[in-house]
């Protein structure tokens, strides 16, 4: 448990509600080749130079190419999904490290290119059959985009807590989980305590409070004092399921590589926006319960970036009003699997990669199964 957590029980625990360890999915301990967390604090936003960090890439990735049956093709970008006549994907075609374009045939095809790319790249992939993109007969491939609302409560302490080491959060609390009719609004969410800001060049440029300045000699004093007693609570909670949120095809801007360039509509349900700035009070109090010197709370506002994409291919049993079952196979192309959080119907109220994670497993072993059936 890191001060972060220590502070964070402390005062949770204090204003009557109920912190608990953090599922983070990182190695105390050697295991399955991988060395434990040397505690470099890089985890957020980084890779695992240790294979500490249990993610796809550290975790997954080396032991499929051990068996000798995956190949990784890096630097790589597959611009559509190819079908034959009878409907069935047979491949991809890609563009390789070195700009010219390949096709790679398949039996099956799965996409996990998150809740914007694998929608962007179906609705690429339009044709005949499909003229308002691949697997898209339902019209809703790129809607019901979801990021998670959130507040970010940052705070100043009387001594060093040096919160850019180590592991990101030790302790969560969710005691607002559910919706609760009292607040007047939908929703619910939770709370943990982080180093928001783990590289002193990050606080420099973004860690000084409201009203003080971010250059000059006050700055340097205010960073040199600020950034080992540095924590932040964060909010993460509901967002709604909203059809006009979406990814779709910009009609005009384009990549490198001259395809049609993402474009994102969002606005956060107002409910969201509600209970986002619930939760920012809630950070209040267990700053002042943790003994915070000062405390500069960050406004709440509609969001114009996020790392969670969710929802734009959702599931369901209906093809009318979804794009996958509940295999995470594509109703409208039998050997089309989509597998992130494009597949997801709500946003949660926390993190979500061990949900995508836990449902990769599952597809794997359906794909596995219609396989050894002859489905595929």
């Amino acid at each position: 448990m890191k001060s972060s957590g220590v502070l964070f029980e402390r005062a949770t625990t204090k204003l009557g509600w109920h912190p608990f360890p953090a599922p983070m999915a990182i190695l105390s301990a050697p295991h399955n080749g991988r060395m434990a967390c040397q505690n470099c604090g890089f985890c957020q936003g980084y890779g695992c130079e240790f294979g500490a960090k249990s993610s796809t890439l550290a975790a997954m990735i080396p032991l499929a190419e051990q068996t000798g049956r995956c190949e990784v093709r890096a630097n790589s970008y597959v611009r559509k999904v190819e079908l034959n006549a009878s409907g069935r994907a047979t491949g991809v075609v890609y563009f390789d490290a070195d700009g010219r374009e390949q096709v790679q045939r398949a039996r099956a095809v799965v996409l996990s290119c998150n809740g914007a790319e694998t929608a962007r790249l179906l609705l690429m992939s339009k044709s005949n059959s499909f003229p308002q993109g691949l697997a898209n007969s339902s019209g809703l491939v790129g809607k019901h985009l979801m990021f998670n609302a959130g507040s970010i409560v940052p705070a100043i302490y009387e001594h060093p807590l040096n919160e850019y080491k180590g592991a990101q959060v030790t302790r969560i609390a969710l005691d607002w989980y559910d919706t609760d009719p009292k607040r007047g609004f939908y929703g619910g969410g939770g709370l943990d305590a982080r180093a928001d800001i783990t590289l002193p060049i990050f606080f420099a440029l973004n860690g000084a409070p409201p009203g003080r300045r971010n250059w000059g000699a006050e700055h340097k004093r205010f960073l040199e004092h600020g950034f080992t007693r540095q924590m932040t609570v964060m909010g993460h909670t509901t967002s709604l399921p909203v059809e006009a949120n979406s990814v779709s095809l910009d009609p005009d801007l384009k990549d490198e590589r001259g395809l049609p360039a993402l474009r994102f509509t969002y606005r956060d349900h107002e409910d969201d926006l509600k209970m986002a700035r619930f939760l920012l009070e809630c950070s209040k109090e267990v700053h002042a319960a943790a003994g915070a010197r000062e405390i500069f709370p960050i406004p709440v506002e509609v969001q114009t970036m996020a790392v969670h994409l969710l929802g734009t291919c959702r599931m369901g049993n209906d093809p009318k009003t979804s794009v996958v079952d509940r295999f995470h196979r594509a109703h409208d192309v039998q050997n089309l699997f989509i597998c992130d959080g494009s597949s997801l119907v709500t946003s949660g109220r926390g993190q979500p990669t061990m949900t995508i994670m836990a449902l990769a497993f599952r597809a794997g072993e359906k794909l596995a199964d219609f396989a050894k059936r002859g489905e595929l």
